[in-house]
């Protein structure tokens, strides 16, 4: 069973074959999938799931906090399931593929509080940009 999975059914999401479909095509290391995406691999695993059921389920996973959605460039939302472990993204100003960073220390933390501007921070979101190997 997947990670994403396995947090959603812990929050007493109501699992049918639909939303177990979505979540396994969601499974997995530096997944950035876009809307589409998810419905082409999903309808490959489960031939009669509808585009809309597929928008409707990443739009309860997002309102749920257990996905994300990742806006690069005016390209399409990408949904990214790491939405529980703090990172950063690495995103081909070429082609768009995106990779997760994970920082080794928060930046923040060694600033002194005035240098926050009283900023209470509850959200970072990092992008560094750049080509990938296949675009360089």
């Amino acid at each position: 069973m997947s990670d994403l999975l396995e947090r959603l059914r812990g929050r007493g999401w109501r699992v049918t074959s639909q939303r177990r479909v979505v979540a396994e095509v969601l499974d997995g290391d530096h997944v950035h999938l876009t809307a589409d995406e998810v419905h082409a691999r999903a309808a490959h695993l489960l031939p009669e799931i509808s585009r809309a059921t597929v928008y409707n389920t990443l739009g309860e996973m997002v309102s749920l906090g257990e996905v994300m959605e990742v806006s690069t460039d005016g390209r399409a939302k990408r949904y990214d399931p790491n939405a529980h472990h703090p990172h950063q993204h690495l995103v081909c100003s070429r082609c768009g593929a995106i990779r997760d960073v994970h920082p080794s220390a928060d930046p923040l933390a060694d600033l002194p509080q005035e240098q926050r501007f009283g900023f209470t921070v509850s959200q970072v979101e990092v992008t560094y940009r750049g080509l990938c190997p296949t675009c360089a």
